[in-house]
């Protein structure tokens, strides 16, 4: 009987290398690794092309309407808490996010690429968990309870082993290779919700900006600064000494200045607004990212990176460039704001 053993990868090999996944050793010497090699990449290959034919239906399914209703409605509850507070932490896992990819294990740096590496995505919210496991069993695993890739590998290597007439494959042996791609992998994809809402927080108030207050406002920190201008406005108006009426033209004219505890106050509760909308917005957005074909292409990327992680032995390599689109917005809304 033939000993299979998939070790789980721990460190990057070039992108030319080829497959050494599965090492081999048999007592019939008719089985040679080319043909070991060969049966594991067209089982990954059929893997990964299923999985590719099933993103339309997937998409179909939880993204487009009703399905994007069942998806999004368990944001109701804890999760409008945790949405606030991962949109006020992603701008730091970001950071963490560049900081790893700027240094990679370099020496001397070694110690603030291990800090970067600590640093956690923020709270994991109920729709990001059924997203996950919406992916993990529709989309990976056809709805099936075992590992859908596994049983493609063995099933390769079972038609390798019958065209020699040597012994079956032992099934036991085969560890859970593709597990810790997988998981890495999905969590980079849920940081892209996190992510999307942002974008989302971001062009809802350059809309609202522009529509109600004719003013540009690339965020809810620009968003904030108008509504305090606003509110400093209202409250001189009603304390000028000739009348609230008089004192709205003459401030119109000549607009105070609003205090840094009433601007901080009214940037706290338009973010908080805005975290809130955040938590349900895929409600409303999902639809339409599912109509323009951005849930497409972002699915078809994750499963490009997968295959070429399994099939190369490399750590994880999908990093979605979402967080880094968000962080620019923001980034540009406290320059417009002021703040930097």
């Amino acid at each position: 009987m033939c000993d299979f053993r998939f070790n789980a990868p721990h460190t990057h090999l070039p992108v030319d290398t080829p497959i050494t996944m599965p090492t081999a050793t048999s007592t019939e010497p008719t089985i040679s690794e080319a043909e070991i090699e060969q049966a594991i990449r067209s089982g990954i290959e059929r893997y990964f092309d299923g999985c590719r034919a099933r993103v339309p239906a997937f998409i179909d399914r939880h993204f487009h309407y009703p399905g994007a209703l069942e998806t999004n409605r368990m944001a109701l509850g804890w999760d409008m808490l945790r949405a606030p507070i991962n949109l006020l932490w992603a701008p730091v896992y970001a950071l963490a996010c560049l900081i790893k990819i700027l240094t990679p294990k370099r020496t001397g740096l070694m110690w603030l690429h291990g800090l970067a590496n600590r640093v956690p995505a923020g709270f994991t919210t109920r729709v990001q968990q059924h997203i996950s496991h919406l992916i993990l069993v529709d989309l990976l695993n056809d709805g099936q309870d075992a590992p859908l890739l596994e049983s493609h590998l063995i099933e390769a290597l079972e038609t390798v082993y019958e065209r020699h007439a040597s012994g079956p494959v032992d099934h036991q042996r085969f560890s859970k290779l593709a597990e810790p791609l997988v998981a890495d992998a999905l969590s980079q994809y849920l940081i892209t919700r996190t992510a999307s809402a942002d974008i989302t927080n971001s062009i809802s108030c350059t809309v609202l900006g522009a529509f109600a207050f004719q003013k540009f406002t690339p965020g809810g920190i620009g968003l904030g600064v108008v509504l305090a201008s606003m509110l400093a406005k209202t409250l001189a108006a009603k304390d000028f000494i000739l009348g609230e009426t008089i004192g709205g033209w003459y401030y119109s004219w000549f607009p105070p200045e609003p205090t840094l505890a009433t601007t901080a106050s009214v940037m706290i509760a338009v973010m908080a607004a805005l975290a809130a909308f955040a938590a349900l917005s895929g409600v409303i957005f999902d639809p339409v990212q599912a109509a323009v074909g951005l849930h497409r292409r972002r699915l078809h990327k994750l499963l490009d990176h997968l295959q070429r992680d399994v099939t190369l032995s490399t750590q994880s390599s999908f990093r979605p460039k979402d967080q880094f689109v968000a962080r620019i917005l923001d980034t540009f809304d406290m320059i417009k704001s002021g703040l930097l």
